[in-house]
């Protein structure tokens, strides 16, 4: 893995090579601080909202702030000079062991007999690689991969798609919401599986039990890369710098290219551009730069070698640097589907996502 990651770093380089590089970090740093307090108070109002709620006492683990807050919170440990989880996070951790523990007494997030044909496959098949994520992010902390997250996995693996079309995937959670649930989404439902694989400590990615499953997520990304809009695109490209042989590296430089092109005048990126969104209430999208795209795609492209002096990562964390909001912590994005209000609960959500995300690519070592 580290001779292609040098390949890949060299490749990269020379794609951005005709870019003035922005040597150091320039402008303010950000408030760790502030952006803990803002992440872990949305996620105490997320575990107690009545619509999170579901049965034996738990709470589902949502796309848009419980997943995102699971791996971007624990980036902050450092900074604030923390030795163990917030008490959030605890709690999230606790809700998910519990649940994988109970997987076969624990009704899905979204039964059918609720929510319509094929709302328990797709529940279950979002849940079970979120499980493995959550945990396996708690796990690569200690250098251990615990009994519960070993559960996890294979609850995730024993739901692996095998039909061909979708073989290698997960049945997944679809609202017609884009990013995140919609038909577009079983791509990015595998990256994160792969993420959570990656993640994982004591080389589990290259465990033989697996062999198989990764033989199959490795065939779904190479037959479906080429067919995602933009948005799943570069989460496979962070996917792929977690878990060898995911994508070739002439896919991965495509992606920094693509993304590269869109990069907006002020240095950060839109998320309205990685793909052909329209909102349902048929208002018009917004698209200037946002917190999420800017952070998603500073963070893969970082994680894919291209270094923090290279102009199109100086320039989008510089942007991150300078657009936290002071007074709350957070990042702000804005709803690809509706025209919401920012300062509610729910239009909360996409600042959610880009204050964890903000929060990775502004810690990425």
């Amino acid at each position: 893995m580290r001779t292609s990651m040098v390949a890949l770093t060299v490749a990269l380089w020379s794609l951005g090579a005709a870019a003035p590089a922005l040597a150091g970090a320039d402008g303010p740093t950000f408030d760790a601080k502030a952006a803990a307090a803002y992440m872990d108070a949305r996620q105490t109002w997320w575990q107690g909202w009545s619509n999170s709620q579901r049965d034996h006492e738990t709470f589902c683990v949502s796309c848009h702030s419980a997943m995102p807050y699971a791996i971007g919170r624990p980036a902050l440990r450092g900074a604030l000079g923390e030795t163990g989880p917030s008490a959030p996070e605890r709690k999230l951790i606790e809700n998910v062991a519990k649940r994988v523990t109970l997987w076969r007494d624990v009704e899905p997030w979204y039964p059918d007999q609720l929510r319509g044909i094929p709302k328990t496959s797709e529940s279950r098949g979002t849940e079970s690689v979120f499980s493995a994520l959550v945990l396996a992010t708690r796990d690569a902390q200690s250098g251990t991969l615990s009994d519960d997250t070993r559960a996890a996995f294979d609850h995730m693996w024993a739901l692996q798609m095998k039909a061909t079309e979708v073989s290698g995937s997960w049945a997944w959670i679809n609202f017609h919401y884009e990013p995140w649930e919609s038909p577009n989404s079983p791509y990015f439902g595998a990256a994160m599986a792969a993420i959570a694989v990656g993640t994982a400590p004591q080389g589990y990615a290259a465990s033989p039990a697996i062999a198989d499953n990764m033989k199959l997520l490795r065939e779904y990304f190479t037959r479906e890369t080429g067919k995602q809009n933009l948005f799943n695109r570069v989460m496979g490209l962070w996917a792929s710098t977690k878990v060898e042989n995911l994508l070739t590296r002439e896919q991965q430089q495509a992606i920094v290219a693509d993304a590269s092109k869109l990069q907006q005048p002020d240095g950060g990126w839109s998320t309205a551009s990685l793909g052909a969104y329209q909102r349902v209430d048929n208002t018009p999208l917004d698209t200037k730069t946002d917190g999420y795209a800017t952070a998603l795609i500073t963070l893969a492209l970082q994680s894919a070698g291209v270094p923090p002096s290279d102009s199109r990562v100086a320039k989008g964390l510089a942007w991150l640097r300078a657009n936290q909001n002071r007074q709350t912590g957070q990042w702000t994005a804005v709803s690809l589907n509706k025209n919401r209000d920012l300062n509610s609960d729910i239009g909360k959500f996409m600042s959610d996502a880009a204050t964890a995300y903000a929060v990775l690519a502004l810690t990425h070592k």
